[in-house]
């Protein structure tokens, strides 16, 4: 039977091949330009001369990462983890997503995700043989929202469990405490299971990140996500975890192994170290992503985008209709030769695409001199 998640190419790959053929700027895929902290990179060269991870590691990560994780939760949130017990190291988060909905759901069930949403969510959800129900973020005095109300009603009895997704992508929104605490007590009266997936718990430019497990009786209901990439920039050594009780990492590790079975061993031994890097680091990294936002986002309104500012992560969003366009496939297909630049159309990221029309989406992860002469290039968009 044919899935619609299946064929063709991702809208990242479509735009990445176009910036390459046009040397357009790429602002469309969420990587960063420049490597993380050096000592880490040498962490993992040491690793591989000292033959640590260059065969199998252990099927669920090596002791020093998932020390490393489960002190890293219990520093920043005050969350107790068990390494041994209730850490499971994946290849990167996209495999831990896979692996929980692998685990967790089954034909009928159905995943509630906040739309617009990361796309593997929804290939992973159907590949699980689930139903996902949107619930949409919509803009409004510049954040998106989230309507409580459109949540609690798209509950229903087949519902298995929530995808949370805070900082979110694409939109940049910061889940605040009350709509936090409000999901946390529909999950715990309608006795679901949340996936949260919090990979950008480092990239927050306002207000605060607060993991869902930390709610009242969410640790025994919440897988949470983390990962390396977008908090040390070393996206390619894909390593991510997952943390939850016993039962729940056991599920995702029966489904984990016949995915990648193991992956990225030298590179666990450097993100054990980058784990443990001081608090310095980590503000060091937020103050440098906040000035490239600021940059990009006051360079997009300048050049006659509406902005919305992100509250986090790496991406702002913005509204083409100001520009007189309102189709965001054909503006971000057109934008390469019209001003040399490449975003990715938001809505590739919804269900109901007509939601998402007129939104597109830049990453500001780039050098400076990189947004820079790509807000220069933008601003013909005015003329």
């Amino acid at each position: 039977m044919t899935k619609e998640w299946l064929g063709g190419t991702t809208i990242f790959t479509e735009m990445s091949a176009l910036a390459l053929r046009t040397g357009a700027i790429n602002l469309g895929q969420g990587f960063p330009d420049t490597d993380g902290p050096e000592a880490i990179r040498e962490a993992a060269v040491r690793a591989l001369r000292d033959g640590r991870g260059n065969q199998y590691p252990p099927g669920s990560g090596v002791p020093e990462l998932r020390s490393a994780v489960a002190d890293h939760q219990l520093r920043w949130y005050g969350l107790a983890y068990d390494p041994d017990t209730e850490v499971l190291v994946t290849a990167g988060a996209t495999e831990a997503i896979a692996a929980a909905l692998l685990a967790l759901v089954g034909p009928g069930d159905e995943v509630i995700a906040l739309e617009p949403y990361y796309d593997s969510y929804a290939a992973c959800v159907g590949m699980a043989g689930g139903t996902r129900v949107p619930v949409t973020l919509r803009p409004d005095d510049g954040r998106y929202h989230l309507d409580l109300d459109e949540l609690r009603d798209a509950v229903t009895d087949r519902t298995r469990l929530i995808l949370l997704n805070t900082p979110h992508n694409p939109t940049g929104t910061v889940l605040t405490r009350a709509e936090l605490a409000a999901i946390a007590e529909l999950a715990v009266e309608r006795d679901l299971l949340v996936v949260s997936d919090e990979v950008y718990e480092h990239l927050v430019f306002e207000g605060e990140h607060l993991p869902i497990a930390a709610f009242p009786s969410m640790r025994e209901r919440t897988l949470t996500i983390g990962s390396a990439g977008k908090t040390f920039s070393f996206t390619g050594w894909k390593v991510g975890w997952v943390t939850g009780t016993p039962a729940l990492v056991t599920a995702v590790r029966s489904a984990k192994q016949f995915l990648t079975y193991v992956a990225s061993g030298p590179f666990q031994y450097a993100i054990a170290e980058a784990l443990r890097l001081p608090d310095a680091y980590f503000d060091t990294l937020r103050a440098g992503l906040r000035a490239k936002r600021d940059l990009l986002s006051d360079g997009l309104a300048e050049a006659g985008f509406e902005v919305y500012r992100p509250a986090g992560t790496y991406f702002v969003t913005t509204d083409i209709r100001p520009l007189g366009e309102h189709d965001g496939y054909a503006f971000c297909r057109a934008l390469p030769e019209r001003c040399g630049v490449v975003a990715v159309p938001n809505a590739v990221f919804y269900d109901h695409q007509e939601e998402g029309a007129p939104f597109v989406r830049f990453a500001f992860c780039k050098r400076i001199d990189v947004v820079e002469e790509a807000i220069r290039r933008l601003s013909d968009l005015r003329k």
